[in-house]
């Protein structure tokens, strides 16, 4: 077997085939450079960004959250009802919202740090923790009740 290979590989063969070689790879160059269109002919577009919410369960709290706010309970820790408030301390775990006050209640979603919220019911005391019923300002799917531990009040600007 090696000396039919030996036999039919000589130096002419060899520098053929590495001719070939070379020959289609300045083809194929001249073929991509030749057929790329100029970058003058390429118009730039610009990008369209379409802001899509984050999915959230739609499952209404068992509450019914469509009555006035009871206003005439105190504040604590500054926060109450119709404040803004924000999550913080979670480390980046985030804040669960659950469906009803109480670490036993389904968790609804979870909001991370630095998101804010606006606060509608409250508050209850469940577990030894003060919850919230808080709102998205942007999308008020986006609501549960929430420990007051990870709440802070935003004050607003004038």
């Amino acid at each position: 077997m090696l000396k039919w290979i030996s036999a039919r590989l000589n130096k002419w063969v060899v520098l053929g085939a590495v001719g070939i070689a070379a020959f289609l790879c300045i083809f194929w160059w001249f073929v991509f450079t030749l057929l790329r269109p100029e970058a003058s002919q390429v118009a730039a577009q610009p990008a369209e960004i379409a802001i899509i919410a984050a999915p959230t369960i739609t499952a209404s709290p068992a509450a019914d959250l469509t009555e006035t706010p009871d206003t005439s309970q105190e504040s604590r820790d500054g926060i109450s009802v119709g404040t803004v408030v924000q999550i913080g301390g979670t480390e980046g775990a985030g804040l669960r919202l659950r469906s009803d006050p109480g670490i036993a209640s389904e968790v609804r979603f979870i909001g991370m740090d630095a998101e804010v919220f606006e606060v509608q019911n409250g508050p209850q005391d469940q577990d030894d923790i003060v919850w919230w019923y808080l709102v998205s300002p942007y999308d008020e799917a986006r609501s549960g009740w929430a420990a007051s531990n990870y709440l802070t009040v935003v004050e607003k600007q004038p």
